[in-house]
Order: structure tokens, then C-alpha cells, then sequence
């Protein structure tokens, strides 16, 4: 299972993929405010792709739990400029983090080449036009509620298939208008609208998610959940639980890992892989 599109492969039969995180909000969980300067922002970037990032994942809206929104032209006003200064230094393919048609369009006229939507296409119903226009590969992310909300007592009255069904809608949405199956990537949404217990389940079962026929991407890297099995860890001191929470992923079928230490979990998904294969 490949995608290949532009100058860019992502060749999942030949390895888990390193999508590097990159916020450029004052307000992230885990790095908000860190590289909100435009300058270190690049810089930051930069060391990603050198540390082993396949991907790296440039968001200007925080979207942990109790996050407001921000406007169009402030998220664009984040995210362009460090694009566009990126896509001249480095030949690693750039994804923009939004959920909205118009940042997307701007990204992706500034360098990036794929979309991570976090709603699955349901928050902006222009999103799929632009997309099929840029004929860009396609993250399609499942969420209960809004960032704003979806924290606040989440309930399913089954987890695995509810999520699974608004992934398959997901894909018929991107395919009615004209997006691609084979551009697709799927992120069952670790964290968006999900318990502690909600979080460990999908990484168990991850495997169920492979049935949809489409690469699957992960985003546990320092999260909430991974600091209250650790009993209290901050963001900075989750990197361990990380790794489990990513080498656990990678055996289920994760194909793409979404973190904050690319240096750290670029060497746990290649010993990750290396398990699962037999071989180097």
C-alpha cells in the first residue's frame, strides 16, 4: 500500500511513517508558544526532517480539548509564511492541520501537499472541493463534538463501530467529490471526544480499523491519557509512555504515527518494524 502523488511516496509496505508536529499557536498542549515566532518556527521545522520526519504536520490552531477557534485569516497569517519557507529548504512533504477550506487552499498554494482534517470533512463543506481540486492526499480524522466540547463526558454505545462509521462516511464524502479512495488516510481520533478507557481500546483494537482499506494514522504522542497512567506526568515527561503507546500502535497497523519527539520515535517504529517484518 503506497501513495504517490507530485515529487512525494509514502510506501507503508516499507516502513511506518514519522509525521513531525509542528503548532504554531500559543496554546497547543504540548508546545504551544514554543515556535509561535515565525523564525524558530522554520528552525524547529527544519530539525524534524533531519531527526527523520516523513511528514511534517504544521497546524496554526490548537485543537486540545476546551480550544477556541481562531479566524481564517489569523490561522493563514501563522501557517503560510512558515510554509512557504520550508517547501524551499527541505523535500519532505508538508501537511496542513486544519479543518478549513480556505487555510487549506492557502497552504497548499504555499507549498504543502497534503490535508490533516480533523473532522473527517464535517466542519467545512467547501473542504473536499479543495482537495479535489489540489488532487492532495487526505487525512481523515474522526471527532465526537468540537475541540471546544468534545471533552465533556463523551459516550458511545459502541466505540469501534460508531467510529468506524463515521470514517466510512468520511470516505464517501471525499469520493463524491472526486477525492481519490487511494489518496485516503484514516485516524480513528485518539483524544477527540474520548475517555482514558475510550483512548486504550482503539489502541487495541486498532487493527479493526485496517478493514477500511486505507492506511491507518495514529496521534498518541504525549497526550493526557499517557500522563494519567503515569500518574500525573506533564507533557514533557510522557515520552516514554509515548513509545509503548507508538510500538503498541505500529503492531496493531499503524502506518503513520503522528509525535512531538521525532528523533525518540523514529528508532521506536524502526525497531517496531523490524519486529513485525523478522528483518532490518
Amino acid at each position: 500500500m503506497k501513495i504517490t502523488w507530485s515529487d512525494f511516496c509514502l510506501d507503508f509496505d516499507k516502513k511506518t511513517h514519522i509525521m513531525g508536529v509542528l503548532n504554531i499557536t500559543p496554546d497547543s498542549f504540548s508546545d504551544g508558544g514554543l515556535y509561535f515566532d515565525r523564525e524558530k518556527a522554520v528552525e524547529h521545522a527544519l530539525r524534524l526532517a533531519e531527526e527523520g520526519a516523513d511528514i511534517l504536520d504544521i497546524g496554526g490552531e490548537s485543537t486540545r480539548p476546551g480550544s477556541d477557534t481562531v479566524s481564517v485569516e489569523e490561522e493563514i497569517r501563522r501557517t503560510v509564511p512558515v510554509i512557504e519557507a520550508v517547501a524551499k529548504k527541505i523535500k519532505v512533504p508538508i501537511s496542513i492541520d486544519t479543518y478549513k477550506a480556505d487555510v487549506a487552499r492557502r497552504a497548499l498554494d504555499a507549498g504543502a501537499s497534503l490535508v490533516n482534517d480533523i473532522s473527517g470533512l464535517r466542519f467545512d463543506p467547501e473542504m473536499p472541493k479543495v482537495v479535489a481540486q489540489y488532487r492532495a492526499p487526505l487525512i481523515l480524522m474522526h471527532i465526537k463534538g468540537r475541540p471546544k466540547d468534545m471533552q465533556q463526558n463523551p459516550v458511545y454505545e459502541a466505540l469501534i463501530p460508531e467510529i468506524m462509521d463515521y470514517l466510512r462516511i468520511s470516505i464517501r464524502l471525499a469520493a463524491k467529490s472526486g477525492i481519490p479512495e487511494d489518496t485516503l488516510i484514516i485516524d480513528p481520533g485518539i483524544g477527540f471526544g474520548k475517555t482514558i478507557d475510550h483512548n486504550l481500546e482503539i489502541i487495541r483494537n486498532l487493527k479493526e480499523f485496517t478493514l477500511l482499506g486505507r492506511p491507518v494514522a495514529v496521534g498518541v504522542s504525549r497526550k493526557a491519557f499517557i500522563g494519567k497512567i503515569l500518574g500525573g506526568a506533564s507533557s514533557s515527561e510522557r515520552v516514554e509512555g509515548t513509545a509503548a503507546a507508538v510500538a503498541i500502535a505500529i503492531m496493531n497497523g499503524a502506518r503513520i504515527v503522528r509525535v512531538h519527539d521525532v528523533k525518540e520515535m523514529a528508532k521506536v517504529a524502526r525497531v517496531a518494524d523490524a519486529v513485525l517484518k523478522g528483518k532490518l
